[in-house]
């Protein structure tokens, strides 16, 4: 049984002292109390740092990154693209994965920072998946279009945006990750199929978002070969690279099985993983 705790007698103190006591400390030394003590002064909170981004080129021009070209450490960005396109709806309701919860599961694992272009699609059919993403410290969310659309004509035989339509597309995008949970996606961008031209890095030049190419393609999308995405990747990487990969299961089969050894094989040779905001923020970039 527990008692109830006695309550400790009152102390009366000179009520006079206390009462007519000028200033505080006076007082409270009549009184027998402590010296008050001074209130830490707590440091004002800084404003959260704005992700790296490169500066806008000529007239404004959207500013493209492909790798830091000139990095002294050995550092490389392994990039995952999210692809759906705006039409692809009927598709994925029959049952065509466009995701890749294995490949997440395997880059975690493995704990491997990486980024995840996504496009505003997909993030509209996986929301569950797109907010872990976009929550999980491990990973940052980027923006690959919200169509999947090309942003030039002749890419791939994808869809074309039209010119005035190209801001309002990416716009469209960081809406939907935001409708999905994703708190903070970076102000980077991954032209669908990687096509652009000067017309398209001026539509988006009032977005404020850097570009992100690549310089080491990885192969995956519709392989059927992992250990050949493997050696694809291995072979090409340098020191600051950004590798082009891609998380969706019906166009990127083999990708997590390439992850098993890409990322061992690396960190082997002495290679450490990073997110693009971090070569970007490194120093000088590869254009």
């Amino acid at each position: 049984m527990i008692l109830p705790a006695r309550r400790a007698p009152r102390v009366r103190r000179p009520l006079a002292a206390c009462v007519l006591a000028a200033a505080l400390l006076a007082s409270l030394a009549a009184c027998g109390g402590p010296a008050p003590k001074a209130h830490p002064t707590h440091p004002t909170p800084s404003a959260p740092s704005r992700p790296p981004t490169l500066a806008p080129g000529p007239g404004g021009l959207t500013p493209v990154f492909h790798s830091a070209a000139r990095a002294r450490d050995k550092t490389v960005a392994l990039t995952f693209d999210a692809d759906m396109t705006a039409d692809q709806g009927d598709r994925a309701a029959s049952g065509e994965h466009f995701d890749n919860p294995e490949l997440i599961t395997t880059l975690r694992r493995l704990k491997v920072p990486s980024t995840v272009f996504m496009t505003g699609r997909w993030a509209e059919e996986y929301p569950a998946q797109a907010r872990a993403i976009g929550r999980d410290p491990l990973f940052e969310v980027a923006n690959h279009s919200y169509s999947h659309y090309a942003f030039t004509g002749d890419c791939y035989g994808l869809p074309t945006v039209a010119p005035d339509r190209m801001a309002a597309d990416v716009e469209r995008a960081f809406t939907a990750f935001r409708a999905a949970g994703v708190p903070d996606p970076m102000p980077y961008f991954r032209f669908p199929g990687g096509c652009y031209d000067q017309r398209a890095l001026r539509a988006l030049g009032a977005t404020g978002v850097t570009a992100v190419q690549w310089d080491v393609v990885s192969g995956d999308a519709f392989a059927t070969d992992a250990d050949a995405v493997a050696r694809q990747v291995l072979d090409g990487v340098r020191a600051g690279s950004v590798v082009v990969m891609h998380c969706t299961r019906s166009a990127a089969p083999v990708t997590e099985e390439a992850i098993r050894t890409i990322v061992p094989e690396l960190r082997a040779k002495g290679f450490r993983f990073v997110k693009v905001s971090e070569l970007i923020g490194s120093g000088p970039a590869g254009s």
